[in-house]
């Protein structure tokens, strides 16, 4: 059985339960206020088995001319769901549990809700483990294993429950959430049949590079709502009666002038929201605009947009196989310590959103959810002072050193730098770039380089994340960020040293593949790269 708890990027968890006929999702308000995310619903997820799944081998030697009969429909073998197969399992959202209209109004958009109640479920489905790649046909059956085909995994969305509303289905297809290789009009004239629509699916590839931003919004407080709209998931309670009748308010959170209204996510020590925090409670996506070219030291490339602000989080997940959130911020020059008010993977049952009330028997916030570190010039000048790190960056010597760098990364206008953090503990220093008008886009050429493909430096600082498990969850994040952040972008670059065996390596480990090496005045490079095409999910 799947993990019984989903840890969604917006720092929100679901408790996953089976019942008859599906599973039922919870979402955890930690029972202390009325979540502004659905309360709950239901799916119905099931295994459809084909009837080459069931056939013998002696059933395999039928007649070929009753295999071509067109009075012959294929027998399909529906079971209970127990794990992911690779093609076979089902789901359809069956029910929902609305919140009190009393306390918050009914959801703008049905359908975007549906939709997020979707995400959210393929969200958890996607974690789970995934299925043998290879598919067995009765031409490759006596071939091993290893050398049979590999399909993508996908999970059918079947046309029952609620998705069988008459628009749903296209509404979620037009999202990009779930497609079908049907892309013609069809010739029913009455849309209710559902022509065109018994073949929809979520296929895992395609699923990962949907932005969750998307998808992820909350309902909003009602005027009468003892849940004030003044915290992004409502107050923890209403206020305390008073002797004149009256009641008491309850006393606002120390820290709900740093959080803006929406579905919580991360915040910088400045107040910077992340990415799902939206005071309209509405989605965060916007799509990217039009193309429009400029010339920069000859290059001629498009005109970037302005990457998020300084100590703007711009990417969160938790990883089951560390057992912490990974997130990454831009790097500020403020001389504030960074303070930590998001999740720990360590402490996540008892994680209260930094508006929450205290809650839980000692009535005091969980430490490990309010780290407070050095800042970023700080840490910068230490981990740069590290030989090992010094080696490769050349960026040693005193703070002013630092300082100078990374103000001189902040002002660069085709790159940004950014902070990674577990469970937000600073660890490393990356930056992403646009690499067409970068210094290795002069080494590439023709089809070798799009505009919009971007590239990565990497810098681990605190030794006690270093380690291949970790290294491949972060590198695989970037990457993840990078399909994010622009749907046009087809290629990720990352050109280490060619001595640098072991992170060429983990890259390798990833999905990046050597393409050839590479001559900067610095360095002999290895040029490595990363294509969407080939690329299926982060390591989770």
């Amino acid at each position: 059985m799947a993990p019984s708890v989903v840890h969604l990027p917006n720092g929100q968890t679901v408790n996953v339960s089976p019942v008859f006929g599906g599973l039922f999702f919870k979402a955890n308000d930690l029972n202390t206020h009325h979540g502004e995310f659905p309360p709950g619903w239901t799916v119905n997820l099931e295994t459809e088995d084909s009837e080459e799944d069931h056939r013998t081998e002696v059933d395999s030697r039928h007649d070929e001319a009753a295999e071509d009969s067109p009075y012959r429909r294929p027998q399909h073998h529906i079971r209970r769901y127990r794990k992911p197969t690779l093609r076979n399992d089902t789901l359809f959202l069956s029910s929902i549990s609305q919140p009190s209209s009393s306390d918050f109004k009914p959801a703008a958009s049905p359908s975007r809700q549906i939709a997020m109640m979707l995400w959210a479920t393929l969200w958890w489905y996607f974690h789970q483990q995934t299925p043998n790649p290879h598919i067995s046909t009765g031409t490759n059956s006596k071939i091993p294993e290893a050398g049979r085909p590999k399909a993508e995994w996908r999970i059918n969305i079947k046309r029952e429950g609620i998705f069988k509303g008459r628009n749903i289905l296209s509404k979620l297809e037009r999202m990009g959430l779930i497609s079908t290789e049907e892309s013609s009009v069809g010739v029913d004239v009455d849309d209710r049949t559902g022509e065109g629509w018994t073949a929809m699916f979520v296929s895992q590839r395609s699923f990962w590079q949907i932005d969750g931003r998307i998808f992820l919004f909350t309902l909003s407080p009602t005027t009468n709502s003892p849940f004030p709209p003044g915290t992004p998931h409502g107050g923890s309670r209403p206020g305390s009666p008073s002797r004149e009748g009256g009641t008491i308010p309850v006393r606002p959170d120390v820290h709900s002038d740093t959080i803006a209204h929406g579905l919580w996510s991360p915040t910088s020590p400045s107040g910077v929201p992340g990415p799902f925090t939206s005071a309209s409670h509405l989605p965060t996506f916007y799509p990217p605009p039009p193309a429009q070219y400029i010339m920069t030291n000859g290059v001629r490339h498009p005109i970037r947009p302005k990457p998020p602000r300084q100590g703007e989080t711009f990417y969160t997940r938790f990883s089951p196989s560390v057992g912490q959130y990974l997130s990454f911020r831009v790097a500020s020059l403020s001389i504030k310590s960074t303070t930590h008010r998001g999740p720990v993977g360590s402490a996540a049952a008892n994680f209260l959103p930094p508006s929450s009330a205290l809650s839980g028997s000692t009535g005091v916030p969980n430490l490990g959810s309010m780290c407070i570190h050095p800042c970023d010039t700080d840490l910068l000048h230490t981990w740069m002072n590290n030989p090992r790190v010094a080696a490769a960056w050349g960026v040693s010597g005193p703070i002013a050193t630092q300082e100078a760098f990374l103000k001189n990364s902040l002002s660069n206008r085709h790159s940004f730098p950014a902070i990674g953090c577990w469970d937000g503990k600073p660890f490393g220093y990356f930056e992403i770039y646009w690499a067409k008008e970068d210094q290795l886009g002069k080494h590439l050429g023709g089809s070798e380089i799009g505009d919009w493909d971007r590239g990565i430096h990497v810098l681990v600082g605190e030794e006690e994340f270093r380690g291949a498990e970790r290294v491949k969850v972060w590198l695989s994040a970037l990457v993840h960020y990078c399909w994010l952040a622009d749907q046009r972008t087809e290629r990720v670059f990352c050109e280490p040293r060619l001595d640098n065996e072991k992170f060429i390596g983990y890259l390798q480990d990833v999905g990046f593949c050597k393409e050839r090496e590479i001559a900067f005045p610095f360095k002999q490079a290895a040029l490595m790269k990363m294509a969407r095409d080939s690329w299926d999910a982060p390591v989770l």
